[in-house]
């Protein structure tokens, strides 16, 4: 029994407090899945709670929506639902155990007690569960496990019954530091080889490609996956080399889209027509598909041409403006690492004090040569050729617009 890991929750993550609080009329409730494993390890806590539950989960979850002020929202298919507040998402499950009725299908779903609902899971690490009262349970081997860093899935099948959990083995590989214990690695590269993730759809895997893309270990999450050949699995390249990425998501800002990044270099290692579909079957949002396929189709073009650039900023900001950041990210990463970065973290956000309207008030016409003189004086500001403020600029761009 183990209470102290309730109060390390409730000191860790104050926020679970009151859903533990408002779990204890619960007839059977424990938590489970990352929550559990995470106390057990002593890492700080991901804002997240799952929960099992013997019971209806759509009641349990509107009554933690009311206690704690969130919004729930119900799941039907697998019996599950949702409570979102600031800053906290909880998982309600009823225990259950799973059939596939073929690989890489959704699986059938009935209600069944603990035991069952820890056995379908993916690795033993996950399959532990923390009653209310500080009860330990646990699968076979998973504190061990837990104890050496090791993932292992609970049967030969998993692979096979749910492909996905090879992109999940890899994220949790670099998140914790594990490795995948002998069989599981065996049984990985042998689904992977076999075509395992063919079976399972695009979204899908689209979804767990942005979870492995953002997280701060994505690189080595991609060459994990690498090694077990996990990502030619999915169509995507032959070789992969992690210091591109690495380097392309360390250049990346804040506002750009990690997952657009990762997605598009993958695809980068395929002929343009095979990237293209890639990216496509990855079902991404318009912006981040957008994003994705310029870095697929124009990273390697704008890297030559930054590397040969003269050494002026507003000869790189012309190659680069316009351009989505995960494509100047990962130009960036194949070589002209410091222009990439120069534009990325400065130059993009330089702005002229004067506009076209000022232009048109000082005599220019209205038409090509107001964009020639803003533009002649927004690259002399971006080499230090210009005397910060209005007039300077001003000049500047009047003398290009009126000279021809």
């Amino acid at each position: 029994m183990r209470p102290d890991l309730l109060d390390q929750l409730r000191a860790r993550m104050p926020a679970a407090a009151p859903v533990l609080e408002a779990l204890e009329p619960a007839s059977a409730a424990w938590l489970v899945g990352g929550t559990v494993r995470d106390l057990l390890l002593e890492r700080e806590p991901r804002p997240e709670i799952d929960i099992a539950i013997a019971d209806d989960p759509q009641e349990l979850s509107e009554r933690l929506a009311r206690e704690i002020g969130g919004t729930a929202r119900t799941h039907g298919r697998f019996g599950t639902a949702s409570v979102f507040t600031d800053g906290l998402r909880v998982d309600v499950a009823r225990t259950r155990a799973e059939r596939y009725s073929k690989p890489g299908a959704l699986p059938d779903v009935r209600p069944a007690p603990l035991a069952e609902d820890l056995a379908r899971r993916d690795f033993s690490v996950n399959a532990i569960a923390l009653g209310l009262d500080g009860t330990v349970t646990a699968v076979p081997h998973a504190l061990e496990d837990l104890a050496s860093r090791r993932l292992r899935v609970l049967h030969a099948a998993s692979f096979r019954d749910d492909p996905i959990r090879l992109l999940r083995m890899v994220r949790y590989a670099a998140r914790l530091g594990f490795e995948a214990e002998e069989q599981t690695a065996r049984l990985a590269i042998e689904a992977a080889r076999s075509g395992a993730l063919v079976t399972t759809s695009t979204d899908r895997i689209a979804a767990e490609l942005a979870l492995v893309a953002n997280e701060d270990t994505a690189p080595g999450a991609l060459q994990i996956a690498n090694s077990f050949e996990i990502l030619t699995g999915i169509g995507a390249i032959a070789a992969y080399d992690a210091g591109i990425f690495e380097t392309a998501l360390e250049l990346l800002p804040d506002d750009g889209r990690r997952e657009s990044l990762v997605v598009g270099l993958l695809a980068r290692g395929l002929d343009p027509r095979a990237g293209e579909r890639f990216v496509e079957a990855c079902s991404l949002d318009a912006p981040r598909r957008d994003a994705a396929l310029a870095v697929c189709r124009e990273a390697d073009v704008l890297a030559d041409g930054l590397a040969q650039a003269p050494e002026r900023p507003s000869a790189w900001a012309t190659l680069a403006r316009g351009r989505p950041l995960e494509a100047v990210a990962a130009a960036g990463a194949l070589g002209p690492v410091e222009r990439a970065r120069r534009w990325l973290e400065h130059l993009r956000s330089v702005r002229l004090e004067i506009d076209g309207n000022d232009l048109i008030s000082a005599g220019v016409a209205e038409g090509p040569s107001v964009g020639r003189g803003l533009q002649r004086a927004l690259g002399l500001r971006l080499d230090g050729r210009l005397e910060p403020g209005r007039d300077a600029e001003l000049r500047a761009a009047l003398e290009e617009a009126n000279s021809g």
